[in-house]
């Protein structure tokens, strides 16, 4: 019935460690998804969701997310989509072709068509002020922004997965604490049990045991459906959620590393993507602003054609210019639209990076208490606990404690190991929220390993 540090640890330290997965492999892809010659997405829609995993490590579920996700899948279309507008925004305008008839169906000599003249011209339209040039950099710049959007919903999905999996370690580990309570719980009755029928306790607390008993078997069961929830939201990110497609996930919540120092975590907010999109969309203001001036810039048609002119049988050659007058319209508004939305951008990217930094501060505070919290549970709290609880029980068998007190001790060793293992989850959510913040830390941790070549042996 003795619980050693040595049963916690082996609760808490599973196979492979959440955040020292560096012998892990990279993903199938690119932060922004490349397409097949056919047109398809490249790892989406291509390949069939694989049907059955035994085991599930972190960077494979990130992989899979990245793969299957169908959010993620909906915005590389959109990329695709952009990509289509700057080429249209880049063509040359269609030449026009037009035929013109006159002087026919009148009187004496212009009756019927005796005296018609009839053109044939063509007309070609010359944008001036480079509105060409300017539209396809608008367009590109566009496309280069639904990469960032891209990329930021990628993080989003691969830090909710990283949750999701640390939801799912967890309630793993709960469940293995429940189920080894349920053990000394059993353990217990009969030790109380054995003490009733050799007449040297009461009955009322063999009663008291098989109380116990069934609150923690409830517990344990409870603890069940909660792993089998946590199991089918994290298969949900991939679009596994119609039938869990793995029977355990690989990891090791037990190993935590110093919270990083609050200027090296700011020193990486470059690698935002919500904050990095802001560079682009300046660049995306000034080029419409650009275009916006272009367009004050008169265009020029030219024509030319062949006439005949049908009273004298002949054919004479047309040309003509036609250039708007910019007396009104020189579109004062669109520029002055473009000058007041770059100016927005401005302050939207400095609203943004304001949000992220006190956003970052918050989270890495939460970091470092669950971090101070769980070494103090794990070096000082919890080896406390089970020396009371051996303490407890060896004094109960030999008569010197009651069985209120034993069950007291052995509540607090497993309070105890559960608020452990709470804060140990505290921990990697928060350090998740800070690798969110900092930019492509779980794309660094997908990008590394061989998990992929396992998967392709299995």
């Amino acid at each position: 019935m003795r619980l050693s540090c040595a049963i916690i640890t082996a609760l808490l330290i599973v196979a492979v460690p959440l955040h020292a997965l560096a012998q892990q492999e990279a993903p199938h892809g690119a932060s922004v998804p490349t397409k097949k010659a056919d047109g398809s997405l490249h790892g989406k829609a291509a390949e069939a969701l694989p049907t059955v995993f035994r085991d599930i490590t972190l960077a494979r579920a990130l992989n899979l997310v990245v793969k299957y996700n169908p959010s993620l899948a909906a915005l590389a279309e959109e990329i695709r989509a952009k990509e289509a507008a700057a080429l249209q925004a880049g063509l040359l305008p269609n030449p026009a072709v037009g035929l013109e008839v006159e002087n026919f169906a009148g009187k004496d000599k212009l009756r019927g068509f005796d005296g018609a003249e009839t053109t044939l011209f063509l007309s070609q339209l010359f944008e001036l002020g480079e509105k060409r040039q300017k539209r396809r950099r608008v367009g590109d710049l566009e496309k280069n922004l639904a990469g960032w959007d891209y990329r930021s919903r990628e993080q989003d999905m691969l830090a909710g997965t990283a949750k999701a999996f640390v939801d799912v370690l967890a309630a793993q580990l709960r469940l293995a604490l429940n189920k080894r309570l349920v053990q000394i719980s059993q353990q217990t009755l009969d030790t109380v049990s054995a003490r009733v029928a050799a007449g040297k306790t009461r009955p009322i607390e063999q009663i008291r045991a098989q109380v116990e008993l069934a609150s923690t078997k409830t517990n344990f069961n409870r603890s069940k459906r909660e792993l089998q929830a946590a199991r089918v939201r994290l298969a949900s990110l991939w679009g596994g959620e119609e039938r869990v497609q793995f029977q355990k996930v690989v990891g090791d919540l037990g190993k935590m590393a110093t919270p990083p120092r609050q200027q090296d975590v700011l020193g990486q907010l470059a690698h935002n993507p919500d904050l990095a999109r802001w560079d682009n969309e300046l660049q995306r203001r000034k080029a419409r602003l650009a275009l916006a001036k272009s367009r004050a810039v008169p265009d020029l048609t030219l024509s030319f054609g062949l006439r005949n002119f049908q009273e004298s049988k002949s054919n004479a050659l047309v040309a003509g210019i036609e250039l708007p007058l910019p007396l009104f319209d020189r579109n004062q508004g669109g520029i002055g639209q473009a000058m007041a939305e770059l100016a927005k951008a401005r302050w939207q990217r400095r609203e943004t990076l304001i949000r992220i930094r006190s956003r970052l501060s918050e989270v890495r505070q939460r970091l470092v208490a669950a971090f101070n919290e769980a070494v103090t549970l794990r070096e000082e709290i919890l080896p406390g606990a089970q020396r009371a609880f051996r303490a407890t029980e060896i004094g109960y068998r030999e008569g010197k404690y009651g069985f209120l007190q034993l069950l007291d001790a052995q509540r607090t060793l497993f309070e105890v190991q559960g608020q452990y293992l709470t804060a140990l989850s505290s921990y990697h959510i928060e350090r998740i929220q800070l690798e969110r913040l900092a930019g492509d830390s779980l794309r660094n941790i997908m990008n590394s390993g061989s998990d992929r070549k396992k998967a392709s042996r299995q």
